[in-house]
């Protein structure tokens, strides 16, 4: 955290740099993406490295091309993949097959990139992140799965409040109670939005309909409704929690116009973060060697 805080402020300052130089970063994205993939790109900029664009409608995958086999390729072409797909077990092949890091920039199980940035603005925000407990609210996603695990790993408290039939996955809710008992603090999955919100530092929301899920969406609405972050709920947490959300946003669904754009909202924050984060990941990851 304190290397990302460092990275942070040097990179406000500059507009290039030494870290990625000669290196080529390749974008693979078969999802939408407007933060992840721009905060990537500039990152890798700022850097001083390259980035390769691999929109998975423009590849040999689209027509059927084994993942393994293009993995194979990118591995001799590139020095690092940022990958963006439906299925995490592409991730998993490109990881196997190309033998360069594979950054995880969302899966349908998890979304690690996005949390790592999440947790640097809690610490911005609060000072610290161990001993202060994050009420998510919503469905439990990827998100969701990767806070769960961060939280853990840094000895905070996390509550999640899901519909029935909507809870974490329930072999990352696992390893989370199992990190959690190691690092001091506590994991539960509860349904009352309520009950989450009592006395907590961090209100944490995302959407209720998911990218690849637009069919549920009727389902889901009637599943979701009542776990809605507004100023009831915001009223219940600790005097000055601050309020998250990864974006983009439904407003008026999982969360209200007021409370996004209230003082305590740390959307933008969060947002800008993630350009941060993503340096710090490429430093860190593609640097390792």
């Amino acid at each position: 955290m304190v290397r990302a805080k460092t990275l942070k402020a040097a990179m406000k300052k500059r507009r290039a740099g030494e870290t990625l130089r000669g290196r080529a970063i390749g974008l693979f994205f078969e999802r939408p993406s407007t933060r992840t993939r721009t905060s990537f790109e500039v990152a890798i900029e700022r850097l001083g490295g390259h980035t390769i664009n691999l929109a998975a409608n423009e590849l040999q995958t689209s027509r059927g091309e084994p993942i393994k086999d293009t993995a194979r390729m990118l591995g001799r072409y590139l020095d690092a993949i940022v990958g963006r797909v439906a299925s995490h077990e592409t991730l998993v092949e490109l990881a196997k097959y190309s033998g360069i890091p594979v950054i995880n920039g969302l899966s349908n199980l998890e979304h690690p990139t996005q949390v790592i940035s999440d947790l640097f603005t809690i610490l911005e925000s609060k000072g610290k992140v161990g001993g202060l407990t994050v009420a998510f609210i919503g469905d439990g996603d990827n998100v969701c799965n990767s806070l769960l695990l961060g939280t853990a790993m840094l000895g905070a408290n996390m509550v999640a409040a899901c519909p029935e039939g909507y809870a974490p996955n329930p072999l990352v809710l696992r390893r989370a109670k199992e990190t959690a008992e190691r690092s001091g603090s506590w994991i539960k999955v509860v349904n009352s939005p309520e009950e989450a919100a009592e006395g907590a530092d961090v209100l944490y929301t995302d959407v209720w309909v998911s990218m690849g899920e637009e069919k549920e969406t009727g389902r889901r609405m009637r599943a979701f409704e009542g776990f809605q972050v507004n100023s009831h709920i915001v009223r219940l947490a600790k005097k000055g929690a601050v309020v998250m959300h990864c974006l983009p946003a439904h407003r008026g669904l999982e969360i209200t116009d007021e409370v996004i754009e209230s003082p305590q909202s740390l959307v933008w924050e969060q947002a800008e973060n993630k350009l941060y984060g993503a340096g710090a990941i490429l430093e860190k990851i593609v640097n390792s060697d």
